[in-house]
């Protein structure tokens, strides 16, 4: 399992900020991107691990994952060999 932490928030300036300890590994300066899920959660990474981070996701998902479609997105099938308004790319 495992470590786990816990830290309290405090105010700094017109933001509000916490301590991470060392042994997470990040270091002053670094960027870090963290994700709010809609459970109130959130999920952290160095920003330098985002593509680690997105192939880990790979196979997570459910087998019936959107297997009905988005729902909430019609799109129209699209054209790849038709024109394109937008510039080439050099």
């Amino acid at each position: 399992m495992t470590r786990e932490w816990t830290t309290k928030t405090f105010k700094s300036g017109n933001s509000v900020a916490m301590r991470l300890p060392k042994a997470l590994g990040i270091a002053e300066g670094d960027e870090v991107v963290i994700v709010p899920h809609a459970d109130g959660s959130l999920s952290i990474w160095k920003d330098s691990d985002t593509k680690k981070v997105f192939l880990s996701l790979y196979g997570s998902m459910s087998p019936g994952f959107m297997s009905e479609g988005r729902g909430d997105i019609e799109q129209d099938d699209y054209d790849w060999d038709g024109p394109s308004d937008r510039p080439a790319v050099a």
